[in-house]
């Protein structure tokens, strides 16, 4: 039974689950929600949600017994929990001589009421748990506490609070040590974007979903505007998120994510020794090899050596842990500019080193540490960690293990024989036995030879000629060396340059004028760089270059494209000599553009991923119509593991995506924040690059995407377009929208991006409203 509100005198007890109060138009509700066999806290929730999801607990660490517990607002105004035995388990510490209410308000805040003033005397809001909710404030002396494991209510070690020098931050609380996790202040707090000097400590975020601090740490949900339910909530695996209710599912969807925060760099994940991996698309803590869990319920509590380490220098050693680092808790012995030895020397003889870390990058850095704590294993990392242990502990080189089997190497059984008779006898049947095995091995070898040269040999030249009968049948040309030789008058013309090769204007024998692509670097057979070739030559859009023919003779491997007439988007954008493009002209490019790369990523038969978003790689035709220009090439050149995500950095600086730099899986979402730049420069008029080479040499940071948000908040939308742009052409609506859908793009986390599927979407929506 719902009850708008409680008066003094009043009470709700657990043993009848069905009173609860409930906010006026229904959203939340608060009464004793059980989360134990035999314990309950009294709790707000959301009543729409699935799982009736929890905002707030009174007594989260100290639940009640199902028999005669009960929250009573007594006459003198203070609210008191009590359990079975009627010890107060929590209270409002609140008192009135003039009447006191209590009600939940549409809000989520449980407030008590002064009924003579009608001012809040007590609130919820001041006291959070895990969870921020809409105009919800977080202050100089409030903290978030995430849960301490997933459905276990209770407190666990992971804070959002302001810290002293007055930036909100992320901090890991354990037991015995606390460390920031985020932001990453590794170059110092401005190098992260905030600052230091407004001690107001406030933060909070709207019902549109926008969040502010007083440290200017500023987001949006990518849902952005009134609508959606919002919560902001620490989870457990201490990553800050802000979620959105669908409430046709009753589901949530995660609307933001703290930027350059992978869930494997959150501190105290995996314990003491412990290494976070992603074996799968979710963390993974695992042990290195000869170690074991503490706690088989609880990776927090870290790993342990199976065999004691002994204190005896003679029988310690170091197991070496490549692509692994080990962030935080350096001894200050930190030292620059030593050998690897004296490193290795200075921990083994330090009773406090527990193991180091050794990089040579420019000069040498060795790194001992006190404690080896937020493992991390990253596959393309240059880290290599040593950890302490006995020398026949454990193996010594590359040894991480987890819950997989893992095969270290071949077995060999030895044994012995103490009868020389015995031993000599058998060793005449071994000899005539190994004749016999060898020989009948020798026929095998030859006939597999054999099979291989008229067979297999066969089979792939078959499968060549069908392959281009294959290219030939989808309208392709497969040129010559020297016909495209001749047509490029020996590549004189260039007309572009870029990662994977030089561009050169060519004309053909019928006089067909197209530009011809000279790839650098390729190393895949015929046959092979062929099947590539059908994927991109089938791919046919409007906005997207057509690829007409190739040329694959050897270690010759050519495209050859449409040629497009006005050339590349950054001649016109950064080039004075150049036409001026207007608002509509940058608009329909913007849109060209997505739909170009929308139809790569979800309508090709098979999807592409371009990987290098830019204005070299837009070019556009006689009507300015734009055409996407590189696409296809890392199915080219192999940069694709479709278990691993990409096996190297393929872009250019500035519009690469924060995933790249964090080796995390790369997906469609990165060409959607390459896109997302492209269309702040579009409308700018500016050039990422110049904002790198003046301000700061952090590819991890966007110093455009920052610019352009201080300019907004400053100056006015007006003040950040290119002022080549004419003052008539100005439309508020469309450059409003261009901005926000940009903003939305250059997301830091992928998951808040939009598809591009969705920015066409966004785009067409401007265009109609105008």
């Amino acid at each position: 039974m719902g009850l708008s509100k409680l008066k003094e005198g009043n009470f709700l007890t657990v043993d009848k689950e069905s009173e609860f109060l409930i906010s006026p138009n229904g959203t939340f509700a608060a009464g004793f929600l059980k989360v134990g066999n035999n314990a309950f806290c009294f709790s707000i929730w959301f009543t729409n949600s699935a799982d009736k999801t929890v905002v707030w607990m009174a007594n989260r660490d100290r639940p009640v017994s199902a028999k005669q517990s009960k929250m009573t607002l007594h006459g003198n105004g203070n609210m008191v929990l009590t359990d079975a035995s009627g010890v107060i388990v929590w209270s409002t510490d609140t008192f009135s001589t003039s009447g006191m209410e209590a009600h939940l308000l549409e809000t989520g805040n449980f407030v008590l009421i002064d009924q003579a003033s009608k001012l809040f005397i007590w609130e919820s809001f001041d006291f959070p748990t895990d969870t921020l909710l809409p105009l919800q404030p977080l202050v100089k002396n409030t903290t978030l506490v995430s849960m301490r494991s997933k459905g276990t209510y209770l407190s666990g070690v992971y804070n959002l609070k302001f810290d002293d020098s007055n930036v909100l931050d992320l901090i890991y609380n354990g037991p015995q040590l606390s460390s920031i996790y985020w932001p990453i202040v590794t170059n110092g707090v401005f190098a992260a974007g905030r600052t230091p000097y407004n001690s107001s400590r406030i933060a909070v975020f709207d019902d549109f979903g926008g969040f502010l601090s007083s440290d200017i740490l500023e987001f949006k949900a990518y849902d952005y505007g009134i609508g959606p339910k919002r919560r902001l909530t620490l989870d457990y695996d201490g990553v800050l998120r802000l979620y959105s209710l669908d409430e046709s599912t009753g589901l949530w969807d995660i609307s933001w994510l703290p930027g350059r925060l992978d869930s494997c760099l959150v501190q105290g994940l995996c314990g003491e020794y412990g290494i976070c991996s992603y074996k799968t698309i979710k963390p993974a803590c695992t042990c290195p090899n000869g170690f074991e869990r503490n706690d088989l319920s609880d990776w927090s509590k870290g790993c342990r050596p199976k065999v004691n380490l002994s204190s005896d220098l003679d029988t310690m050693d170091f197991m070496q842990l490549l692509n692994t680092d080990y962030y935080g808790y350096d001894l200050e012995t930190l030292k620059f500019g030593i050998s690897f030895q004296e490193c290795r020397n200075s921990c083994l003889t330090d009773t406090r080193c527990k193991g180091f870390g050794y990089t040579f990058e420019g000069r040498a850095m060795c790194f001992p540490k006190s404690q080896l704590l937020n493992g991390y294993h990253m596959p393309n990392s240059q880290s290599v960690s040593y950890i302490k242990v006995t020398k026949l502990s454990s193996p010594t080189v590359n040894a991480y293990a987890d819950d997989q089997l893992i095969c270290s190497g071949a077995q060999v059984l030895l044994t012995s024989n103490d009868a020389k008779g015995e031993k000599s006898k058998n060793n005449g049947y071994v000899k005539y036995l190994m004749a016999f095995v060898g020989s009948f091995g020798g026929i095998e070898v030859i006939f597999l030879g054999l099979w291989w040269w008229f067979i297999y040999r066969k089979r792939v030249n078959e499968e060549v000629i069908n392959m281009g009968y294959i290219v030939l049948a989808m309208g392709f040309k497969r040129f010559k060396h020297a016909e495209l030789k001749r047509a490029t008058k020996n590549f004189k013309e260039e007309i572009g340059k870029g990662g994977f090769g030089s561009v050169y204007k060519a004309i053909l024998d019928d006089g067909r004028v197209v530009a011809v692509k000279r790839l650098e670097g390729i190393l895949q057979g015929n046959a092979e760089f062929w099947a590539e070739v059908s994927v991109i030559g089938s791919i046919n859009h409007r906005n997207l270059v057509k690829l007409w023919g190739f040329c694959a003779e050897k270690e010759h491997k050519l495209l050859v494209y449409d040629y497009v007439e006005n050339g590349s988007l950054d001649k016109f954008l950064f080039s004075d000599s150049s036409p001026t493009l207007g608002l509509k002209q940058r608009y329909n490019i913007a849109l060209g553009t997505a739909k170009g790369l929308s139809y790569l990523h979800e309508e090709c038969l098979e999807w592409v991923l371009h990987c290098d978003v830019k204005p070299q790689n837009i070019l556009l035709d006689d009507q300015l119509e734009p055409k996407v220009a590189d696409f296809g090439m890392s199915k080219l050149f192999k940069d694709v593991n479709h278990d691993a995500g990409f096996s190297r950095v393929r872009g250019t600086r500035g519009y690469l995506a924060p995933e790249w730099m964090m080796n995390l899986k790369i997906d469609a979402k990165a060409d959607v924040y390459s896109y997302g730049i492209v269309l702040l420069e579009l409308l700018t008029g500016k050039c990422v690059s110049d904002f790198f080479s003046i301000i700061s040499h952090d590819n991890e940071f966007n110093h455009l995407v920052q610019w352009i948000t201080e300019k907004i908040r400053q100056e006015g939308l007006k003040e950040v377009l290119d002022p080549r742009i004419p003052d008539d052409e100005f439309d508020q609506k469309k450059v409003e929208r261009l901005v926000n859908v940009a903003l939305l793009c250059v997301h830091e986390d992928r998951h808040s991006r939009p598809a591009m599927s969705k920015v066409v979407e966004l785009l067409l929506e401007t265009d109609e409203q105008a």
